[in-house]
């Protein structure tokens, strides 16, 4: 067995569908962006009422919620890269001299310890449908091609019900959040495939987003 697939194994995600993360339990997961605010600039009654917004938000949930913050080296490439292109298509000696003056310094600030750091803030929402047990004989009378076909679309139409409620689970958290001031965006399908990713290989930076 290769080192991928004995690694592959300790990851709990079976796919990734409709924006949606199946898990290998057959629970469901679906993952919000949130925005981050400047507590300490607010006001003392701001800061109050958010305090009560976000409490209130807690109080009314009856299911789990988990708030993730991803703090990782901001990659300065491709913006560097911008400026080189810009530097070359540049006529001006003056702006050309400044602009690699200005390249260097960001070049300067991601060397060493001096890491650009960025922080990303997650609500994930699950659902962990109940399950059903199934007899291996299935429904007597029916032939082996139509139970599997049954079966398929049995899964199909449980798979859009248990999005059904997960989906109501997201417009609470969401309704939550926002009355604390926070705005909030669903992540669909190869945005969570990044995310994922970036998360079990913190090292690789490489990887295109939206890639199985």
């Amino acid at each position: 067995m290769s080192s991928s697939q004995a690694t592959q194994e300790f990851v709990p995600i079976k796919e990734v569908r409709n924006g949606v993360v199946v898990l290998k339990s057959g629970g469901m997961r679906a993952v919000l962006m949130v925005s981050s605010l400047n507590f300490a600039l607010k006001s003392e009654d701001e800061q109050k009422s958010i305090i009560y917004q976000f409490q209130n938000f807690l109080n009314s949930l009856d299911f789990s919620v988990q708030l993730m913050v991803q703090s990782r080296k901001l990659d300065i490439r491709p913006y560097v890269a911008l400026l080189e292109e810009r530097y070359t298509k540049q006529t001006n000696d003056l702006l050309k001299i400044q602009i690699r003056e200005y390249i260097d310094f960001i070049k300067s600030l991601s060397t060493g310890t001096n890491n650009i750091m960025t922080k990303n803030f997650f609500a994930v929402i699950p659902y962990d449908p109940p399950t059903l047990q199934v007899s291996s004989k299935g429904i007597a009378g029916i032939g082996i091609g139509a139970r599997s076909k049954k079966t398929a679309e049995a899964k199909s139409e449980s798979f859009e019900e248990n999005k059904t409620q997960l989906s109501q689970r997201v417009s609470v958290v969401g309704q939550g959040l926002r009355a604390a001031g926070l705005r909030t965006a669903e992540l669909g399908t190869e945005e969570l495939v990044e995310l994922y990713y970036k998360m079990f290989n913190p090292g690789d930076t490489d990887r295109p987003a939206g890639v199985s």
